[in-house]
């Protein structure tokens, strides 16, 4: 009899011959904690958090509903508030990348111009990242500037490609952990290598030996006023970055970094100091278009890995930029396909003027919705401030100590790590915990692709582990050892599942009965390994019963499983509800199929000396 005739499922319609009749068995009684009562689901009067939302709805459109309605004088304040963030952050980043500062101009230009105009997002602005520097740096130290073009192009066509087949929604599919830890090893590194320029020094190298470096550069500053000074301005700028929100009333409204800026340019004009300022040349003479020779280093292997891992960071970045923003405001929210194209458009027109690669930035997000801004006039505007003020006043970058926008990342940096994720991560999940950490140190230790991929492997591996849960019982009565399985066993489990029949075969006992009904997920792996035990320990003349487990029966049909069930029934303390048992009904047997999983067992009669027992 088939599976479907054997649960009642054959159509009414249907008619087969000589087909015994199936007893009308009374309908079961409800448990005794069924609910006696049925959810009251009709619609009540509208709540206050639905007049809230209908208000929210409201605000965010104008009177014809076509969407948000546009203050030009907001959108222009904000955007300035944008650009007098951007403007240090572009030129810190280059100079934390190893390159000119007029390509991060360039970068943070194409930002706004392009990324700002482009649909996706609405308030999150686009610009060269701190998170990215390190990185950059790396590949600058490699490969040299001249293809730093050629990988940020390459990374800008695949994420539009990305974009194109509907991929924007895949990096979501990252654990949390691996991206806080993935944000801290790209911190840390920030923060060690920015301390250098702060002091107007030079960085070592490797993260590790910025950090092994740093008593020699703290004797260093001490030694030098001038370096003492640099390093002063440094310090003033990162306590500014972390206080200046306290201020009272609209001083706040002020960035941080444009006060520490004000404050280095008058410091560094004082007679009698002589820190290092940055020097910026002529923007439209620093593009760099890559030719053939740069395209021809797409033959080598280092270059299309690095294209790979730029586009997996920066795609990864700007996406959980924007889920972040989408929570600042009630606006309309990110479509996340769209905007991974705007993503790749800039950096496309990036890489092919040799700039910096293009992320959305959080700093400058943030900026944008609190200044008020509601359309994406406000980032598109920003872009344009970043190129007047850098094509018609490149003197003013000119007075900017190095050691002020050098403090700027390394608050950057610190906002990256978030220390504070570490311990509370360890309250909520110690096993995500875990990864978090081996991310951010693997990053640290080696480079920020390979923590990535060991995070999420990492990830992964915790997933199969606690998916993997698997209990199992063994004990012995006078003739059987018996070994109860339950849960999802797998072949992470294999060895605690080898132990356990090499126990029950190992015990002596004529009979063994493995009980595996109260699996869910039984792999090929476990399957495989539970069938070998079976024919072997048979063919050494036991008695071996297998109970699998398969689709439910109904009751009332009789096996012998069911003759059986007061000898395999779970005993207490296994922490495993027991098995229902239903006792045979009136009529002809209706036994499973020759499909039926639901028992191997051996009918061979027992030996004599238990024949009696």
């Amino acid at each position: 009899m088939s599976g479907m005739h054997a649960r009642g499922r054959v159509p009414a319609h249907a008619r087969i011959p000589d087909a015994p009749p199936v007893p009308d068995f009374p309908a079961p009684a409800a448990p005794a904690y069924a609910p006696t009562y049925a959810p009251d689901i009709t619609p009540s009067v509208t709540s206050p958090m639905d007049k809230t939302a209908k208000t929210d709805r409201a605000a965010r459109s104008d009177k014809n509903g076509k969407g948000p309605k546009v203050d030009l004088a907001t959108e222009i304040t904000a955007s300035l508030v944008v650009f007098l963030v951007a403007l240090p952050l572009c030129i810190g980043v280059a100079v934390a990348s190893g390159v000119p500062a007029e390509l991060g101009i360039i970068s943070g230009v194409i930002g706004g111009l392009v990324v700002g105009a482009a649909r996706g997002s609405t308030l999150q602005v686009s610009g060269p990242a701190a998170g990215l520097a390190a990185l950059v740096a790396e590949t600058v130290l490699e490969y040299g500037v001249a293809m730093l073009g050629v990988i940020v192009l390459g990374s800008g066509i695949l994420q539009i490609v990305l974009g194109l087949v509907r991929l924007g929604r895949i990096f979501q599919a990252i654990s949390l952990a691996v991206v806080q830890g993935m944000l801290a090893g790209i911190g840390l590194p920030l923060m060690f290598s920015q301390l250098y320029p702060m002091s107007d020094s030079k960085a070592p190298g490797t993260p590790i030996e910025n950090m092994a470096g740093l008593p020699g550069l703290i004797a260093d500053t001490f030694a030098n006023p001038q370096a003492l000074i640099a390093a002063g301005l440094g310090v003033v700028t990162i306590v500014l970055s972390f206080l200046w929100k306290k201020m009272p009333g609209p001083v706040k409204k002020i960035p941080a970094a444009l006060v520490a800026v004000g404050i280095g340019i008058g410091v560094a004009s004082l007679p009698g100091v002589d820190v290092k300022t940055l020097q910026v040349g002529n923007l439209l003479a620093s593009v760099d278009v890559p030719g053939p020779t740069e395209f021809a280093g797409l033959a080598d292997v280092g270059i299309i890995t690095a294209i790979l891992t730029f586009t997996v960071i920066a795609s990864a970045e700007s996406l959980f930029t924007a889920a972040a923003v989408d929570r600042m405001h009630s606006g309309p929210r990110t479509r996340y396909n769209p905007e991974l194209i705007a993503q790749g458009a800039g950096n496309t027109v990036a890489g092919l003027l040799g700039a910096l690669p293009i992320t959305a930035v959080v700093a400058r997000s943030s900026a944008n919705v609190q200044a008020g801004a509601k359309t994406r006039l406000s980032r598109t505007l920003h872009g344009l401030w970043l190129l007047a003020f850098a094509l018609l006043l490149p003197q003013v970058l000119a007075l900017i100590p190095i050691a002020v926008l050098a403090g700027v990342l390394v608050h950057s940096g610190w906002k990256l790590f978030a220390p504070e994720e570490f311990p509370k991560m360890w309250r909520q999940d110690r096993g995500e915990f875990a990864v978090m950490t081996l991310t951010t140190l693997v990053i640290v230790a080696t480079a920020l692709l390979e923590g990535v991929l060991f995070g999420l492997a990492a990830g992964i591996v915790l997933a199969a582990l606690r998916m993997s849960q698997t209990v199992i019982k063994q004990h012995l009565e006078e003739d059987t050892a018996k070994v109860v399985m339950a849960g999802n066993a797998t072949f992470l489990r294999l060895p605690q599942l080898i132990e356990a029949l090499e126990a029950a075969a190992e015990a002596g006992k004529p009979r063994i009965r493995l009980d595996l009904t109260g699996v869910t997920h039984l792999d090929h792996a476990c399957r495989n390994q539970v069938e070998e035990f079976v024919a072997q320990q048979r063919g050494f003349g036991l008695r071996v019963e297998l109970l699998m487990p398969g689709p439910a029966k109904p009751v009332g049909t009789p096996s012998p499983v069911a003759d059986l069930a007061d000898e395999w029934d779970r005993p207490a303390g296994t922490g495993l509800p027991r098995r229902p048992y239903a006792p045979a009904a009136a009529g002809p047997a209706q036994g499973p199929g020759p499909t039926a999983e639901w028992f191997y067992l051996d009918t061979r009669p027992m030996p004599e000396e238990y024949a009696s027992r």
